[in-house]
């Protein structure tokens, strides 16, 4: 070794070698250091940046914006710029604040770049469509789809809140037919209970995304038996004595709702309610009753009726030439009244004042009736039809004569009864004596 330090030439070879590493070394760090140094220049291109709005979402709407992508071109120090492209903090901005609805040409505004890189957008500007949001009170609508158990019904859906608000644009808000929601009640026993999301629906029955509030509402299916409401009907027994009468009966309610099952509530037109004797009754009185079920009934609503009986000192009132009408008669034979020749009652009549003072004869029919009987002579009980709570005056069983006899072949038939005695068509209705 020290014999060739000793040698010049080795030495002057080991010192080039080292020269030479030492010069790859030094170049290599300063094309490094040129490489990243901060002052060196850069361009970037970024393409497809969508464009973030700024404006009031509670009262505008934009329904048109173009074009929604933008082209951002970059240049500057290569640190800034690769700042921009890895850490994603920058916005293109259409700042829609200072303006209100219409057609609008803006410019777009660059949002977090550094300082020192150069934007440019492209395009620069967009149009832009700005809607005027409005608010509108719609009714909700609830469709109740399949079909409970056996022998039940659904009712009509009980909805809280049965209307809400929907906000949007003018355009939107026209398209808009109603608002829906649906429940099924299939096999249901008792009433069906649930939240109800809402949907937003054109003329057309296609769907519209608006914002709706509330979204959702609770709905409420009653399940019940078939049902109708019809009349209710009382029947009163007895009657007030002498020198009293009832002037009128009022009853709370005059209507009652039957459940049952269909075939029962189709066919009832009324219904019958519970029976009142207010016999030898002086003075008003009101009174408080169960209605009974009947007829398969299962349910009644209201199941208690109130009535209030009215009572009034009666007066009497004379009333003259009452026809009598002639029912059943034989078309083969002439039927006649002979006794009241007249053919036409006198008779006594009691009541309230209020009823009484009213009373016209065309009021009152008397009956007779002549159905199956021979010809000649016959006394006959007379049938009087009075008013409700009008009574004779004084127990009497009021009578009449008629005639019946085999028309003449050559008779060309004065055989109609009227009012005057003849024989009668089997039109009038049957009576019932007072």
């Amino acid at each position: 070794m020290d014999k060739w330090l000793r040698n010049t030439n080795v030495v002057r070879v080991v010192a080039l070698v080292i020269s030479i590493l030492l010069w790859v070394v030094v170049h290599m760090e300063e094309t490094n250091l040129s490489q990243s140094s901060p002052l060196r220049q850069r361009e970037e291109t970024i393409n497809n940046v969508a464009i973030t709005t700024k404006y009031d979402e509670t009262h505008y709407h934009i329904s048109s914006m173009a074009p929604s992508n933008v082209q951002v071109l970059l240049s500057g120090k290569e640190s800034s710029v690769k700042k921009v492209t890895t850490s994603n903090t920058y916005q293109i901005e259409l700042d829609l604040t200072q303006v209100g609805k219409g057609d609008h040409q803006l410019t777009l505004t660059p949002v977090g770049f550094p300082a020192d890189v150069e934007v440019q957008i492209v395009p620069r500007t967009v149009h832009v469509i700005i809607e005027e949001l409005q608010m509108k009170e719609v009714p909700v609508v609830i469709n109740v789809k399949g079909t409970p158990s056996a022998g039940l019904k659904a009712g009509q859906p009980i909805v809280k809140p049965n209307k809400v608000y929907i906000t949007a644009q003018t355009s939107k808000l026209e398209q808009i037919e109603n608002v829906r929601g649906e429940v099924s009640v299939d096999k249901a026993q008792s009433a069906v209970t649930k939240q109800v999301k809402l949907q937003a629906f054109d003329k057309e029955g296609k769907e519209v995304a608006v914002n709706m509030n509330p979204p959702v509402v609770d709905v409420e299916v009653p399940i019940t038996s078939p049902f109708q409401t019809i009349p209710l009907q009382l029947k009163i027994s007895g009657e007030p004595p002498k020198g009293y009468a009832i002037s009128m009966v009022t009853q709370s309610p005059d209507k009652v709702t039957v459940y049952g099952t269909q075939d029962v509530v189709d066919r009832m037109e009324f219904y019958q309610g519970p029976q009142l004797n207010i016999q030898d009754l002086k003075e008003t009185k009101e009174y408080s009753l169960d209605i009974p079920l009947r007829n398969k009934v299962t349910q009644l609503d209201p199941a208690k009726v109130t009535v209030k009986v009215e009572i009034v000192p009666s007066i009497t009132r004379a009333l003259e030439n009452v026809p009598i009408t002639i029912i059943g008669a034989n078309e083969n034979y002439a039927t006649k009244v002979t006794t009241p020749e007249t053919a036409q009652l006198n008779i006594t009549v009691e009541g309230a004042p209020t009823i009484i003072d009213q009373l016209k004869v065309q009021d009152i029919q008397a009956i007779l009736d002549v159905s199956n009987l021979p010809p000649g002579k016959h006394e006959l009980k007379v049938a009087l039809n009075l008013p409700t709570y009008v009574k004779l005056g004084s127990p009497q069983e009021v009578k009449a004569t008629v005639e019946i006899s085999e028309k003449a072949a050559n008779t060309t038939g004065n055989t109609t009864g009227n009012t005057t005695g003849n024989t009668t068509e089997n039109t009038a209705p049957k009576a019932t004596n007072p």
